[in-house]
C-alpha cells in the first residue's frame, strides 16, 4: 500500500506524522487494505500454477514431449510444494507472515519468469525450476493464515480468510482466461512474463504497506487498533521457540485438522481441459461461497455460538461428491472450518501445524490423482472410486465432529 507522505496527502487521508494514524472521513480501515493485498497475492499464487497447465500443450508440441513426460512436468510442482509447507510454516511462526510471503512471491515469480527459458534449455532445467516454483509457493497458505490472525479480531477472521481464499480461487479463472489471450498475442513466453511482472509489482506495494502486527503500523487509527486487540482471546505469540512436532501430533484435534486437509485435497483425475467453462465455473463458485462461508461463520460467533460449534458446522458441509461443481463450492466452507481451526488450537505454532496438514493434503492429492486410473482399472468402474471418496468424506466428517475443538489446546 503506497501512502502519500505530503502535507496535502496527510490532510486528505486523515493521518498524522509522528504518531498513530487518525481516522479520516473516508479512510478505509487498515485491516481491509491488508486483506485486499493478501487476496491479490493468493490470486497470483494460483494463477501462476494455471499458466503452466495451459501452456504445457503448446510447449509439448514445440519440444516433442511425450504424454508420460507431461505428467512428470505437471507433478514436479508438488515435489517442492509438499516439503516447503512445513518449512514455511515454521518460518512464519518465527518471523511472521509478512516477510515469509514476500520472499515466497519474489521467488515463485522468478521461477515463473524462468520457466520458458528452462524449457528451451533442457528437461532437467525445467523440472528443477518447476520444483523450485512449488517450493516457493508452499509458504503462501501458512503466511496468509498467520498474518490475518494478527490483523483481525476473532469474530472477523473467517470473513478475512474467505476474502483471501476468494482471491486464491479466482486465480484459476484469471489464469484460464488470460493465459490463452497472452499466448495468442505475445507467444508462449508471454503469460509467464506477464504474471511474473504482476508478482514483482505486488511485492513493491506489499513491502511498504503492511506490517506483521497492527501495533507496528503507523497509519492505523487508535479505534481500529482497539477493535482488533479487544477481539483477541489468544495469548501473545512467542516467536523465539519453534514448536514441538511430537506435541502437535499427540492430540486428536490435530489429527482432525490433518484428516480434514487430506479430504479437502482428495481429487478426481478428471480432464478439465475438455471444456474451458467446466474448468473455470467451479473455481468461480468457490470464490463466492468461500466469502459467504466466512461471513456466516463470523455471524454465528457474534450471535453467541461457541467457536468449537461453528468450526464443526463449517466443516461438515464437505460431504458432496456427486456433482463436482457443487462439491467444490461446498468445500469452501472448510475454509471457515479446519483452515481457521489451526489458529484456534495452536496460536503459537499455527504456521507449523498448517504446514504439516498441508503436506498431508498434498500427498493425498498426488495419491488420488495417480490412483484413480489404477483403482478404476482394478474394479472396472469409476463409480467405485466415487464410493470410496464419499466414504472418506463421511469418515472424516464423523472424526471432525467428535474430536475438533475451537478451544486452545497448545
Amino acid at each position: 500500500m503506497v501512502v502519500s507522505c505530503t502535507a496535502e496527502g496527510i490532510e486528505r487521508t486523515g493521518y498524522l506524522v509522528g504518531g498513530r494514524g487518525q481516522e479520516g472521513k473516508f479512510a478505509l480501515p487498515e485491516r481491509l487494505k491488508v486483506v485486499a493485498l493478501m487476496a491479490c497475492a493468493m490470486c497470483l499464487c494460483n494463477a501462476d500454477r494455471v499458466v503452466m497447465s495451459v501452456a504445457i500443450v503448446p510447449l509439448a508440441a514445440k519440444y516433442g514431449w511425450s504424454s508420460s513426460f507431461l505428467g512428470i512436468v505437471q507433478s514436479s510442482f508438488l515435489w517442492g510444494y509438499i516439503f516447503s509447507s512445513i518449512i514455511g510454516g515454521a518460518l512464519v511462526d518465527k518471523y511472521g507472515g509478512k516477510r515469509v510471503i514476500a520472499w515466497g512471491v519474489a521467488l515463485w515469480s522468478l521461477a515463473t519468469l524462468l520457466t520458458p527459458w528452462a524449457a528451451n534449455h533442457s528437461t532437467t532445467s525445467l523440472l528443477a525450476v518447476r520444483a523450485f516454483f512449488g517450493l516457493a509457493e508452499g509458504v503462501a497458505m501458512p503466511s496468509m493464515n498467520t498474518l490475518l490472525s494478527r490483523w483481525f479480531p476473532n469474530h472477523e477472521r473467517a470473513t478475512a480468510v474467505g476474502m483471501s481464499m476468494a482471491g486464491f480461487h479466482l486465480g484459476n479463472v484469471v489464469g484460464l482466461v488470460l493465459t490463452p489471450l497472452a499466448m495468442s498475442s505475445t507467444g508462449i513466453a508471454g503469460p509467464f512474463i506477464f504474471f511474473a511482472s504482476l508478482g514483482l509489482l505486488w511485492l513493491t506495494t506489499w513491502a511498504y504497506g503492511v506490517t506483521n502486527d497492527p501495533q507496528d503500523c503507523r497509519f492505523i487509527s487508535e479505534s481500529e487498533l482497539r477493535l482488533i486487540q479487544a477481539g483477541k482471546s489468544n495469548a501473545p505469540v512467542n516467536h523465539s521457540k519453534l514448536p514441538s512436532l511430537r506435541l502437535l501430533l499427540s492430540k486428536l484435534p490435530t489429527w482432525a485438522i490433518i484428516l480434514a486437509n487430506i479430504t479437502n485435497n482428495w481429487v478426481f483425475n478428471v480432464n478439465l481441459k475438455q471444456a474451458a467453462w467446466f474448468s473455470a465455473v467451479p473455481w468461480g463458485t468457490m470464490a463466492i461461497s468461500g466469502y459467504i462461508a466466512g461471513a456466516m461463520s463470523d455471524f454465528l460467533i457474534k450471535a453467541g455460538y461457541s467457536v468449537t460449534s461453528v468450526r464443526k458446522i463449517m466443516q461438515t458441509p464437505v460431504v458432496a461428491s456427486i456433482f463436482i461443481t457443487v462439491a467444490l463450492s461446498l468445500s469452501s466452507f472448510s475454509q471457515a472450518g479446519f483452515l481457521l481451526n489451526m489458529q484456534d488450537i495452536a496460536p503459537q505454532s499455527a504456521g507449523f501445524l498448517h504446514g504439516i496438514s498441508n503436506s498431508a493434503g498434498t500427498f493425498a492429492a498426488i495419491v488420488s490423482t495417480i490412483g484413480t486410473g489404477y483403482f478404476v482399472q482394478w474394479l472396472g468402474s469409476f463409480q467405485a472410486f466415487l464410493t470410496v471418496t464419499a466414504g472418506l468424506y463421511f469418515v472424516t466428517t464423523i472424526f471432525w465432529n467428535l474430536y475438533a475443538t475451537g478451544e486452545r489446546v497448545f
